[in-house]
């Protein structure tokens, strides 16, 4: 019998993003297939690394081992702070330097062009490359140039990113938003005046991309900090918990579709 292919939207937000991976393990668990995954920032990231094969287990084993001493690489600042070489290469190592065609699974990864304002999707070339100017964090990360183009964090143009999703051919999408505004936040660096400013912008952009998603999950996640890669295991429990009160509204929206069994 037809089924509708699923897509997840996986959104930005630094170390909150480790949430990604609870969602992604409770669905696998309840039989729910993911045929495709639109990333932006830290979505891209987690989306790219599940897409090339590693096993969820070892993906929560390395998210907790992760450390910001592995990808901090600083630079003088001139257009950023960290050069990003090191994430970079970080990155290849763990997809196997391959391509995005080459995933297990159609992966959009998505970037923004600094220049033009214009949101840029890549579904092929080098996965190091475009997570890289996914991750791109506008004053801390130093832009990714690629082809031309001057490359900035998926968040900034698309925060939880829907219509990728759709534009891959999803039937349904399920969203996953980890940056929801932290109200009355510590603000103590210049991280935190970055991050917080881009979690506002976006806040009401999200609202009617929530209408266009078929479901928005919402880990609670705010109260932990998005530069401090600490607290993972609370983080992507928070993501396995929410994803488990989403199951039942996710197992009729696909039964309901279009009328058909599944």
């Amino acid at each position: 019998m037809e089924r509708p292919k699923i897509g997840l939207a996986l959104g930005s937000g630094g170390a909150r993003g480790f949430a990604h991976l609870g969602v992604i393990k409770v669905l696998k668990e309840a039989g729910i297939p993911i045929d495709m995954i639109a990333g932006s920032s830290m979505g891209a990231l987690v989306g790219s690394f599940y897409g090339a094969g590693i096993e969820l287990d070892r993906l929560y084993k390395l998210s907790t081992a992760f450390k910001r001493k592995y990808f901090l690489d600083f630079t003088v600042p001139k257009m950023g702070f960290i050069a990003g070489k090191r994430v970079k290469e970080f990155i290849r190592v763990f997809t196997h330097g391959k391509n995005i065609d080459e995933l297990s699974i159609p992966i959009g990864i998505v970037a923004t062009d600094l220049l033009t304002g214009e949101k840029v999707v890549f579904k092929q070339g080098p996965v190091a490359e475009a997570v890289r100017a996914s991750i791109a964090i506008p004053g801390i990360f130093v832009p990714e140039k690629y082809n031309g183009r001057i490359l900035v964090d998926g968040g900034v143009s698309d925060r939880v990113p829907v219509s990728v999703a759709k534009e891959m051919g999803a039937d349904i999408v399920i969203a996953v938003d980890v940056s929801r505004v932290k109200r009355n936040a510590e603000i103590t660096s210049i991280y935190d005046v970055i991050m917080q400013s881009i979690d506002i912008m976006q806040t009401e952009i999200i609202n009617y991309r929530e209408i266009a998603s078929d479901i928005m999950i919402r880990p609670p996640v705010e109260v932990y900090s998005s530069r401090a890669f600490t607290n993972i295991e609370e983080i992507i429990a928070l993501g396995e918990e929410e994803a488990k009160k989403n199951l039942d509204f996710i197992k009729k929206v696909i039964k309901e579709w279009k009328g058909q069994g599944f």
